[in-house]
Order: structure tokens, then sequence, then C-alpha cells
């Protein structure tokens, strides 16, 4: 959920069948609606993209999954009409890359720029088109090609385990892992599990803690005369660094963990921008140790840790 709250980059490593697409999945469940005005931009964009069925429109936000055998033209758009692909279908709504690796490696490193700015520029010989891609980035994977490096007792069959994890983790650009806010291990799942009872928060719930965060965020920079700003992770980095308002015991932490952890600049304001987020779930007013702590250690995955 922190990365519904504040439109975090997230990235789910973990065997097969640990639920990580299901999870996925189930995002829109508590998704906010989206405003007239994010109604309109996505309206537009299907439009153009002859995606609105009879004119149709819903306030549901939009919801990508492309299979990873799409093109750079799929994912970012393209062709001779210079239609939008799939990350502007995913505006202001979630894109989300299923078996990550599995990817052509220069079509991943296309969302780069994307993902940084929020639109794709597409040039064609006669013509240029630039449309919006304010999307959140949900992927997933394996932790290696035969997908169960990381299970107790097995032992892979080509190599060894840690070169197994390697070599298929290599795949991914360290650029591009380093735009993921969140890296999570998804741990495999037990028969023991699946008869566990329910969880004490319902979907419901939770999507009304996601909506008072972000009405935080909104509120936050709107004041500050950004209101083309809606949630932390798209805040400029001096404004975040403004806005984060660490504590004294914050403000030390992450100066050691920026150097012990060798963030880059980018890392480092992506780790204000959660613990920020973190911090408005808490309906907190400045940023606490606990909730740089927390950002951190999303941080610190064998994913991440393998692109350092």
């Amino acid at each position: 959920m922190n990365s519904r709250v504040g439109d975090h980059t997230l990235l789910m490593n973990g065997p097969p069948g640990s639920g990580k697409s299901m999870l996925a999945q189930r995002l829109p469940s508590i998704l906010p609606p989206l405003t007239p005005k994010e109604l309109l931009e996505v309206s537009m964009i299907h439009s153009v993209a002859g995606m609105l069925a009879g004119g149709e429109l819903t306030d549901r936000r939009p919801f990508r999954s492309p299979h990873h055998s799409a093109s750079m033209a799929a994912l970012v758009g393209g062709g001779i009409r210079a239609k939008p692909g799939e990350i502007s279908l995913a505006h202001h709504g979630v894109l989300f890359l299923d078996e990550l690796p599995e990817f052509n490696p220069q079509v991943l490193d296309s969302l780069r720029q994307p993902i940084e700015t929020g639109e794709v520029a597409i040039s064609r010989a006669n013509h240029r088109v630039v449309y919006p891609a304010r999307f959140q980035i949900v992927a997933a994977m394996n932790p290696c090609r035969c997908g169960h490096a990381t299970e107790p007792g097995y032992a892979c069959k080509r190599m060894p385990n840690e070169r197994c994890i390697a070599s298929y983790q290599a795949k991914l650009s360290g650029p591009l892992l380093d735009r993921f806010d969140l890296s999570i291990e998804v741990p495999a799942v037990s028969a023991a599990d699946l008869i566990l009872p329910p969880p004490a928060e319902s979907s419901a719930e939770a999507a009304a803690r996601v909506s008072a965060a972000r009405a935080i965020q909104h509120k936050r920079y709107a004041g500050l005369g950004l209101p083309h700003v809606t949630t932390n992770s798209a805040a400029p980095a001096n404004v975040i660094e403004t806005v984060a308002q660490l504590d004294s015991a914050a403000a030390s932490l992450v100066r050691d963990a920026a150097e012990r952890m060798h963030l880059s600049a980018r890392g480092f304001h992506r780790v204000l921008k959660l613990a920020r987020t973190l911090a408005d779930l808490d309906g907190a007013e400045k940023t606490a140790r606990i909730h740089l702590a927390e950002a951190l250690s999303y941080r610190g995955s064998s994913v991440m840790r393998s692109a350092a």
C-alpha cells in the first residue's frame, strides 16, 4: 500500500506462485477514483488511441499489463501515426510489467526518461508528438531463470545458485533499478498460508487510508503553488528536500546511509519521497527516523544490491 499512496515505483522479487501478479492485479481495489481533470486527460489519450468505445468514460484508474514480448513502439508509443503506447495509456494509473527481465533491455531502458519526466516525445520524419505518461510502474520478477534459487534446499542444475541469480538479474540495468523506490522480496506461499484467516484490514479500509494520505499530499503541493504535483513521487528534488522536514535523528540517519549504501542523487531523493509518504500515512508533520529507516530498507533488497 505504501507504493500506492505516493505513486511510488515497486519491484517484487520472488519465486513462481508466490502471488506477485495477484498482488499487482488487486491494486485497483485500493486506487482512489480519477479526479475530473485526470479523467479528461485519460479519456483524451484513450480517444487518440482509438480505445474509447462509444465515448464511454470511467473514473477507474488505468491498469495496463503488456506482455514481455511488447515492442518499444507498443510500450512507449510510435508507429506510422505515432499513437500513444502503454505508458501513456497507463497515465494516472498503473503499468504492471510481469517477468521484468524477460522484456527487451532496450525497451525497458526506454522507460527511464518517462518515469522521471511524466511524458514521452515521439518523433517522426514529418511531426513530433508529446504524450503525457505520469504512471506508476509496478514490476514483478523471479529471482533467477528457473525461479527457485532462493528456496531452501534447491540446487540449480545449470550453475551454482548465486551465479544463476546474478546472471538473471544482470539483464536489468543499474539505472533502471535505481528508479524503483521499493524493492521487496515476496516469499513462496505454503499450503498453511492458504488456510490462514483473511487480513484484518479490508480493501475498503486500505483504500480510505490511501485516499486520506493522498489528500494530504495534494493539499501540500497546492499550497506551495504546484497544483500539477499531486503525490510525493512527482515532487521536484529541491521541493522534497524542504517538505520532508526531517527531524535531527532522521537527518543523521539519511546522511550516514547515503554514504554507506552509495546512494545516487536520484536514490537519495527517492528515499526522501518514500519516507515522506510513510510519514503522511502516519499523519506525522515531520519525517521521523523510523520513516527514513523503513524507506531505506526497501532499497536494501538483493535486487538493489546486485545493481550496486
